[in-house]
């Protein structure tokens, strides 16, 4: 079982910045895709940016030219850099690991990110 940690949520005023890490506890080389997703209140869990192990990015419409997503596969871990934030951007964010052949899929527990003045 891996598990995956997030970390570096919390509450930011329009226009500010925050770095959220994701650390995992074995090699994220092994997975195809590593990706950040997020829930608001209300709404659908929805991808917000993913990379591949090959380093290709994807990015949800409402954050792109904003948030920028990044691997270091020496230290398991995947960064999400959001600039530029604002109150929409308000949700859970949720770390996920996806291993397509092996057929393994995991989450972690989520961070919130809060963005209001």
């Amino acid at each position: 079982q891996v598990q995956l940690v997030e970390s570096g949520g919390g509450l930011v005023q329009p226009g500010g910045s925050l770095r959220l890490s994701c650390a995992a506890s074995e090699s994220i080389f092994s997975f195809n895709f590593m990706g950040w997703y997020r829930q608001a209140p209300g709404k659908a869990r929805e991808l917000v940016a993913s990379i591949s192990s090959g380093g290709s990015t994807k990015y949800g419409d409402s954050v792109k030219g904003r948030f920028t997503i990044s691997r270091d596969n020496a230290e398991n871990t995947v960064y999400l850099q959001m600039n530029n934030l604002k109150p929409e951007d308000t949700a859970v964010y949720y770390c996920n690991a996806l291993d397509i052949i092996a057929r393994r899929d995991y989450w972690g527990q989520g961070t919130q990110v809060t963005v209001s003045s």
